[in-house]
């Protein structure tokens, strides 16, 4: 059921600009659309289109240069510095092309950093559940180096689900792997999104991936092309 009570995410007006003058670069002009809870949305489009930036600007990691992002009816840009990071650490889940994960730390300390820089106490079942549901048991204490691409990426994606984010966000989440592993972890990004109703957005040049959202929307030169609801 669409509605706009069930709107987890806003975004109104949003412009991103590079530069200035000659240099001056539209990375975003005037972008507008909301997210309801739950919904697993695909943003597509060419290399340089804006979507990095877009998705960047959704996580509280780059600023826009005018317009608003509302996560859970918080006004994320109207937010201090100090106040902002600690929401980023709380309502997103980042999940990278290339992981991002810190090469000293096993397993279990790369999923829990997020709780643990935030100063809060380690939800052991919920851990337990993400190594199982992730298929990383018996691996909980390898270090990034000794894992497998895909076996790297499914640590990043319980690092993301472990603050039980109000929305993880994947930026190419399959771009490095090969299709046997990209193929595993978009069917467990799937997986997140109806089990724990977590509401996900995924930029993705590959059109089978897109394919498997509720919802396409399309980017070109900075724009919303196309926004279409495949399934409901």
């Amino acid at each position: 059921m669409r509605g706009s009570f069930m709107e987890i995410l806003r975004v109104e007006h949003l412009t991103k600009v590079y530069g200035e003058k000659e240099n001056r670069v539209v990375a975003l002009n005037d972008v507008s659309f909301s997210v309801e809870w739950g919904e697993f949305v695909a943003i597509i489009g060419p290399s340089g289109s804006g979507k990095s930036t877009l998705l960047h600007i959704l996580g509280g990691v780059d600023k826009p240069s005018s317009g608003k992002v509302f996560l859970s009816d918080t006004d994320v840009y109207a937010q201090k510095d100090e106040q902002l990071a600690i929401f980023r650490r709380r309502e997103v889940g980042l999940i990278y092309q290339f992981y991002n994960l810190i090469p000293v730390l096993d397993v279990m300390e790369n999923m829990t950093l997020p709780v643990l820089l935030d100063g809060r106490k380690v939800n052991q079942e919920r851990l337990s559940e993400l190594i199982s549901v992730l298929r990383l048991s018996g691996r909980e204490k390898h270090l990034p180096g000794e894992l497998s691409g895909g076996q790297q990426q499914r640590v990043s994606i319980g690092r993301a689900l472990m603050n039980a984010p109000a929305v993880m966000l994947a930026d190419e989440p399959t771009g490095n792997l090969d299709s046997k592993n990209s193929h595993e972890i978009i069917e467990l990004l799937k997986l997140s999104n109806k089990k724990y109703n977590q509401t996900l957005i995924v930029i993705t040049h590959d059109e089978s991936i897109a394919l498997q959202a509720d919802r396409i929307i399309a980017i070109d030169d900075g724009r919303i092309t196309r926004d279409e609801v495949i399934r409901r």
